[in-house]
């Protein structure tokens, strides 16, 4: 799938402020030659000595990189660019940087290390606040279709233009239903292209700005792209072993304090146990922190934000998220991944498969622990919340990869911090 382009500046000025080589010539000047010339002088920064040029060069590298990257993710992923992806992007930059000056003894100015790295996640953030509204993507709409929908999605400016004519107005794109062209259209969508104006689909555009895959509207190619290969799966599964098994030491006392805590409060075992349906269609046990008050024949039903089930400590667990730990065991027996759709009870899968298209497509990956649809969606409280949740998932599926996991991290951390979606 294609994705949209960013904001085209023509300006001088545009170019002069909002452009990437602008932003990265900037970003030096602040967060390493400024902090350079109050640490070491005028003089120092002229002719600086060995390890003061190391630093200067590592930090400059190193902001460009974090930049880059920002910049990469905020075009490939739906809400990415946020200050939510700035911070852990820059930490994890300049946190390697500085491990490896201090474990290889590197002659390099570790206070420029630090102090660079501090002021570019700052100025990172700044940065995004005064720009992000002049960043918007402006599409000219061609009525008809699924480019319908587009108009008035959140983070897009999407206008619908008559008579095949863009009035001289300056776009970045033209978007369409590319199953809806007559060939007048087709002509004019051609001249687009000849000016070297951006010509999308509607359904790509779509998926790029919602995260979503709209089910109701699958073709035999979207279906045959909801395969992930092999050698994802296997690089996957060794990843999800050593996250695991290293962060044990970490993830079982705090497994142990929270079911004496749960069962000081309420009644029942500290570990709730429930069928779930996984990859393939398989049931298997999934293991839970119970958060609810403990009652065996209760009947099965969404969570909702203030359900009565749920007990104080439950409230906090849910939250953070720690009453999904236990899963780590699911990973370990080969059931679960730690970024995948969330596994759904039998009773639940059996009656959205009667009802919503395409939905047992979501069980060609292991379900996770957490995934795309969690952090861009939330749980699921309603018939027409799963519809909206299994087109993130199809979107995940269709787009798997590294990246896109570790970006599901970041976010994940997000969920954890505000507490959104919780239930």
């Amino acid at each position: 799938m294609s994705q949209l382009k960013i904001r085209r500046f023509r300006h001088l000025h545009e170019v002069l402020l909002l452009s990437l080589p602008t932003s990265i010539l900037t970003g030096i000047l602040l967060t390493v030659l400024l902090p350079a010339l109050s640490l070491w002088g005028m003089k120092a920064l002229i002719e600086p000595n060995a390890g003061q040029m190391a630093a200067l060069v590592m930090t400059s590298c190193a902001f460009i990189l974090g930049k880059l990257s920002i910049s990469k993710n905020s075009q490939k992923y739906p809400g990415a660019y946020s200050a939510w992806l700035i911070f852990p992007t820059l930490l994890i930059i300049y946190a390697l940087l500085y491990a490896f000056t201090f474990f290889l003894r590197f002659d390099a100015s570790r206070a420029l290390l630090l102090s660079s790295g501090v002021l570019s996640i700052g100025w990172l953030h700044v940065e995004h606040i005064l720009t992000s509204k002049y960043k918007t993507v402006k599409l000219a709409v061609l009525k008809g279709g699924e480019a319908d929908s587009l108009i008035g999605l959140p983070g897009l400016d999407a206008r619908y233009i008559v008579d095949l004519d863009l009035e001289g107005r300056r776009f970045d794109g033209v978007v369409a239903d590319f199953y809806c062209l007559d060939p007048g259209t087709e002509r004019f969508l051609t001249q687009c292209a000849l000016k070297h104006i951006a010509v999308y689909n509607a359904r790509e555009v779509f998926e790029s700005v919602t995260g979503r895959v709209q089910i109701d509207r699958m073709s035999e190619n979207n279906i045959g792209a909801l395969l992930p290969s092999r050698q994802y799966e296997i690089a996957k599964m060794v990843f999800d072993y050593t996250i695991v098994l290293t962060s044990s030491l970490i993830v079982l006392p705090i497994c142990l304090l929270t079911a004496i805590a749960i069962r000081i409060e309420s009644p029942g075992k500290a570990i709730y146990t429930q069928t779930r349906i996984g990859q393939g269609n398989r049931p298997f046990t999934i293991y839970k922190l119970r958060s609810m008050r403990f009652d065996r024949h209760a009947t099965e039903k969404f969570a909702g934000e203030d359900d009565p089930r749920i007990t104080r400590i439950g409230k906090i667990i849910r939250k953070l998220r720690i009453d999904e730990l236990p899963q780590f065991y699911n990973v370990l027996r080969g059931e679960m991944s730690l970024i995948g759709p969330r596994p759904e009870q039998p009773s639940f899968v059996k009656e959205f498969d009667e009802i919503i298209p395409f939905y047992s497509y979501r069980h060609v990956v292991k379900p996770g622990i957490t995934g795309w649809a969690q952090i861009r969606h939330g749980y699921a409280a309603s018939t027409e919340d799963t519809k909206i949740k299994i087109q993130h998932d199809l979107y995940y599926i269709k787009n798997c990869s590294f990246q896109l996991d570790l970006y599901i991290t970041f976010m994940t951390l997000k969920t954890m911090l505000t507490g959104f979606g919780a239930r």
